[in-house]
């Protein structure tokens, strides 16, 4: 579909796929609301754009992804992608900060700076969308499900606690929130996976998370408790 309005983003992608596979494409554009209906009902299909090749029909973008062999990701899918894309960036963010403030990566703060970016990085993904992700955490939270409110603090507690570590500033407040919320997360996910044996969605990437409850929201927690616990630790030593 080629309109004034609209361009069809599968329609790029499918010629553009056939193109690197070696093909020319005759690219035949779907102007109106009429021709796309009269398609759709001429080869008995639901969507567009529609690949041919030798005159036989392929089908949309993702049949064709699958007829030249490459992969194609189903809606429920279960993906890790989210989680090594925050801790990576997190990494990096970390060491690039520890650069800037001491000239070495090499530094305890890198460390301090790692996690509680992670914490801040993962706060934000809650808060792109509150309500989705309370609810998706009222499945196993053993807080959230007596406090219903809780599930809605929480993504805001995780990202201040991250930012303050980040700082180095308020840890009277900072440590606090971050070992509560962290051991009651702990508690609440080693309870619904290692306990009841349930296979449910993590709610730490967000409400759309992909990413299945278990090790991940776990590690999550145990690192608010580390650094809820590491923090003051920290400033008995060094000040």
């Amino acid at each position: 579909m080629v309109m004034e309005k609209h361009v069809c983003p599968y329609g790029l992608k499918s010629k553009d796929l056939l193109e690197r596979q070696g093909f020319d494409v005759d690219d035949r554009w779907l102007t109106t609301r009429e021709e796309t209906d009269a398609f759709k009902a001429e080869h008995h299909v639901e969507t567009t754009p529609q690949t041919f090749l030798g005159g036989e029909r392929v089908g949309g973008y993702s049949e064709l992804r699958e007829h030249f062999g490459k992969s194609v990701a189903s809606a429920d899918e279960t993906t890790y992608r989210p989680v090594v894309a925050i801790f990576s960036v997190a990494l990096l963010m970390a060491l690039a900060v520890s650069y800037a403030a001491e000239g070495t990566v090499l530094t305890v703060r890198a460390v301090e700076w790692f996690f509680a970016i992670a914490m801040t990085l993962l706060g934000i993904q809650k808060l792109q969308d509150v309500e989705s992700f309370s609810t998706m955490f009222l499945n196993y939270d053993l807080l959230a499900r007596r406090w219903v409110r809780y599930g809605k603090i929480y993504p805001y507690g995780e990202t201040l606690a991250g930012l303050l570590m980040i700082a180095g500033a308020l840890t009277w407040l900072s440590a606090p929130i971050a070992l509560v919320i962290g051991t009651i997360g702990a508690v609440s996910v080693y309870y619904a996976v290692y306990v009841q044996k349930r296979e449910l969605k993590c709610a730490c990437v967000g409400g759309a998370s992909k990413v299945p409850l278990g090790f991940v929201s776990l590690t999550e927690n145990l690192v608010m408790i580390g650094m809820g616990l590491w923090m003051p630790l920290r400033m008995m030593i060094w000040g």
